[in-house]
């Protein structure tokens, strides 16, 4: 096994990780259509006060939103990432929807990977304490863990919480900040670091060996909304709020 990078992954665990990573976000960023730009509805009266709070043109307003939805599929695709990265090292695997992200390969540690910290409301909390509990009172000797990539601090401490106005603990159920599971798994105190001040070396190896290969970006939203508002004759924005929200009462009036 070669270890060029990171002594706790194989140099080719790792290049398949930013591999993995790389598609995704290459899938994000796959002609955004005007049928893939609704699908989640736009929310045209932000885009309103974007519009003029943020001095905006209705071209850089619909610009913008494509990239916040790419980015948020992206965004996504990160935790991903980690789990896969953490599922490389020797003793541990990743759940492939098992129900948690990453386990002990002894069932001594299971684990749930939230990139960032503040990405779970109250009724998701609740659902995943209950759910670490079972893991701890299934498997005796298991501790389990909310992990939290980018979390406020660093820490590795029991999960005392109120939530829902009931209080919740459990002997073995924790919450960790990124640093400190990857210390955790790995035995090195700094092996987040590490993975940070390697990623760009290993990113652009990995482009090398990908060799050219085109990567269209083109968008056709924005040209499929314009092209609708020859006909219509309804600005960009009334267009967009038009598909969007026609049955709504009213808005039949754009």
């Amino acid at each position: 096994m070669t270890n060029t990078y990171l002594s706790f992954i194989s140099d080719a665990h790792f290049l398949q990780c930013i591999a993995n990573l790389h598609q995704s976000y290459l899938k994000a960023k796959r002609n955004i259509s005007k049928k893939k730009f609704y699908s989640n509805k736009v929310d045209t009266i932000k885009l309103t006060f974007d519009a003029h709070f943020n001095g905006l043109t209705e071209e850089q307003l619909i610009e913008n939103e494509i990239a916040r939805q790419i980015d948020k599929s992206i965004n996504n695709s990160i935790g991903t990432f980690h789990e896969e990265i953490l599922g490389g090292v020797e003793g541990f695997e990743m759940g492939n929807l098992s129900g948690f992200d990453i386990k002990a390969a002894d069932n001594t540690l299971f684990a749930d990977i939230k990139n960032k910290h503040n990405t779970m409301n109250s009724s998701s909390a609740e659902s995943l304490f209950q759910k670490l509990k079972h893991y701890a009172d299934t498997y005796k000797q298991a501790k389990c863990y909310w992990v939290q990539i980018l979390a406020k601090n660093s820490f590795n401490e029991k999960w005392f919480s109120e939530i829902n106005g009931k209080e919740y603990s459990h002997s073995r159920v924790y919450k960790i900040s990124g640093d400190q599971f990857y210390a955790l798994l790995t035995g090195q105190e700094d092996a987040l670091f590490q993975l940070y001040k390697v990623l760009p070396q290993a990113i652009s190896n990995y482009m090398q060996q990908r060799g050219e290969q085109k990567e269209g970006q083109y968008n056709s939203a924005l040209a499929e909304v314009k092209q609708t508002t020859l006909f219509t004759q309804r600005s960009i924005l009334d267009e967009i709020t038009f598909e969007n929200y026609h049955y709504y009462k009213g808005f039949r009036e754009l």
